[in-house]
């Protein structure tokens, strides 16, 4: 008998378990958006380009147009619809609002992911092309722009909205230092590091 090239698989999507059948070719994106209906995730360039459709993977994050879904089995997989906490979004999402970090939100939940999947690699020490001084005992470098420019490079917005998805990053990891100016009608947004992921509601 020839090998079947589907699975019976079970998916851990935003605290919820997912049985399904998946051809062993679908990827993780195209389980979640036409397999589960949870659609907060976009495809974009479907390439591994463009960041529009990154999650995170255990925590970490994670391009789902290049992950295979039956890979993604036994992972802990968390969407832009399971950051929030109930009606509490999380601070991340808070500062994208805070701060105008986006124009015609296609690419936002995957800059989203991105963010808070990057804040707790920085919280951890990881070092980037930007930063000076990558020794493991000199922990986490300043969260400075350049930083942050360096780190979110993967995930294109074609509306040009970076300056503000810079501000938004810095805002929720608490860098008073890019806080908007004094007199701005943006709330402040000050709130813990987001170096967590809480499951709830959609945002």
């Amino acid at each position: 008998m020839p090998p079947s090239a589907s699975s019976a698989i079970t998916l851990t999507v935003d605290g919820e378990a997912y049985p399904l059948t998946v051809d062993h070719r679908t990827t993780l994106l195209d389980a979640l958006r036409e397999r589960l209906d949870l659609t907060g995730t976009k495809k974009g360039c479907d390439q591994g380009q463009c960041g529009a459709c990154t999650v995170l993977v255990d925590g970490r994050r994670s391009l789902s147009c290049l992950q295979l879904a039956v890979a993604a089995e036994g992972r802990e997989i968390t969407t832009v619809q399971g950051l929030a906490d109930g009606e509490q979004l999380h601070p991340v999402q808070q500062a994208f609002l805070d701060c105008d970090g986006y124009q015609c939100g296609y690419c936002t939940p995957g800059q989203i992911c991105s963010a808070v999947g990057m804040l707790g690699e920085h919280a951890e020490g990881w070092p980037s092309a930007a930063t000076d001084d990558v020794r493991p005992e000199a922990g986490p470098p300043p969260l400075t722009d350049d930083e942050i420019r360096e780190r979110m490079s993967g995930n294109l917005c074609r509306c040009g909205a970076y300056v503000a998805i810079v501000e938004a990053v810095a805002r929720a990891a608490g860098n008073a230092g890019n806080a908007p100016a004094d007199g701005d009608s943006r709330s402040d947004g000050d709130a813990e590091v987001p170096g967590t992921v809480r499951k709830g509601a959609a945002a």
